[in-house]
C-alpha cells in the first residue's frame, strides 16, 4: 500500500505542471549516453511518449556522434576534429548522412511509435527546412560543416498541428543542394528559436553546471542567463563545459524561455526535471520566463 502512496503523491507533485506546461513546444536535443545505452534510451523514450500524451509538443534534435565514428572506422576512414567540430570531407559526409537520417533518426521514429507516439523522421534537407552556410572556425577549413543561417518552420509546424512528432536528424542544405553536417546543439539551438519554443532541453553526459566539478551533487539548479557568465569569468564553468552553457545561452538569446541541462544516464531524466518540485538538472531562464 504504501508503494500505491507513493506513486500516486508522485502523480499528485506532477500535476502544476502538467496543467502549466500543457500545449507548450518543448524541442528536445537527443544525445550522449542516452542515445547509446539501451536501457536510458528506452526511459527517455517514454518521457517523450508520456510527455505527448499530457498535452506537450516535442520536437526531438538528436546526433550520433559515436555512431558515426563506428561507420566511419568500418570503412577505413579515421575520425578527425578541430575545435570540437567534426572534419568533415565528402567520403565522411556521406557516411554521417547515411547514420544520422538513416539508422538514427528511423530507430528513434521507430521506437517512438512502439509506445503509440505518431513520430515522423526529418533531415534539414527534407524541404529544405534547415539551410545552412560552411562554416570556417577560426579561420580553418574543416570541410562539409555547416552553419545555420534560417529554418523554415511550416514543416514541422503542419506534422506537429496535425498530432505527429517531429524527429530531425543534424543535417542542412545550402542553397545549391548540398549536404552538409551541422553540430546537433546548435541545430537545435536555431530550431528551438525558430519555433519560438517555450523549452529547450539538451540530454548530455553531465549533470548540469556544478559549483565544483569533482562534486556532482553541486548541480545549480536554475540561474538565469544574466548571471551565466559570472560562471564563466571566475573560472566555476571551464573546459568542455563552456561551449555547452554558451549553447545554452544561445538558445535563450534565441527566444527561448527555459533551458535545461539535463544528465542523460539518468533513468526516466526528462520526467524528475520537468515534472518534479526540484528537478535534477540545471535550468537557465531569461527574466520573464515562467
Amino acid at each position: 500500500m504504501r508503494t500505491e502512496i507513493s506513486k500516486a503523491a508522485i502523480l499528485t507533485e506532477a500535476l502544476p505542471y502538467i496543467k502549466k506546461f500543457s500545449g507548450i513546444t518543448v524541442v528536445i536535443k537527443y544525445g550522449g549516453a542516452a542515445l547509446v545505452n539501451e536501457e536510458i534510451k528506452e526511459t527517455v523514450i517514454k518521457d517523450i511518449a508520456l510527455m505527448k500524451f499530457v498535452g506537450f509538443k516535442p520536437v526531438i534534435i538528436h546526433g550520433g556522434g559515436k555512431d558515426i565514428n563506428k561507420a566511419l572506422e568500418a570503412v577505413g576512414i579515421e575520425p578527425k576534429f578541430k575545435d570540437g567540430l567534426r572534419v568533415t570531407d565528402e567520403p565522411t559526409m556521406e557516411i554521417v548522412q547515411q547514420v544520422l537520417a538513416g539508422k538514427i533518426n528511423k530507430n528513434i521514429v521507430s521506437e517512438l511509435c512502439l509506445q503509440g507516439v505518431k513520430a515522423v523522421g526529418l533531415c534539414g534537407k527534407d524541404a529544405s527546412f534547415m539551410q545552412v552556410k560552411k562554416t570556417m572556425p577560426n579561420g580553418n577549413d574543416i570541410g562539409l560543416v555547416g552553419e545555420v543561417t534560417n529554418v523554415d518552420t511550416s514543416l514541422i509546424e503542419t506534422l506537429v498541428n496535425n498530432d505527429f512528432v517531429p524527429v530531425i536528424s543534424s543535417i542542412g542544405v545550402d542553397e545549391l543542394g548540398q549536404s552538409y553536417n551541422v553540430n546537433a546543439d546548435y541545430a537545435a539551438v536555431a530550431v528551438a528559436g525558430a519555433l519560438k519554443a517555450h523549452k529547450l532541453v539538451f540530454i548530455t553526459d553531465v549533470p548540469g553546471i556544478l559549483t565544483d566539478v569533482k562534486d556532482p551533487d553541486s548541480v545549480i539548479s536554475e540561474i538565469d542567463v544574466d548571471n551565466v557568465q559570472h560562471l564563466i569569468d571566475d573560472g566555476t564553468v571551464n573546459g568542455g563545459m563552456i561551449p555547452k552553457v554558451q549553447c545554452c545561452v544561445a538558445g535563450v538569446e534565441a527566444g527561448v524561455n527555459n533551458v535545461h541541462i539535463l544528465d542523460g544516464r539518468i533513468a526516466h531524466c526528462l520526467l524528475l526535471e520537468i515534472f518534479t518540485n526540484k528537478g535534477i538538472g540545471t535550468l537557465i531562464k531569461n527574466r520573464e520566463a515562467i
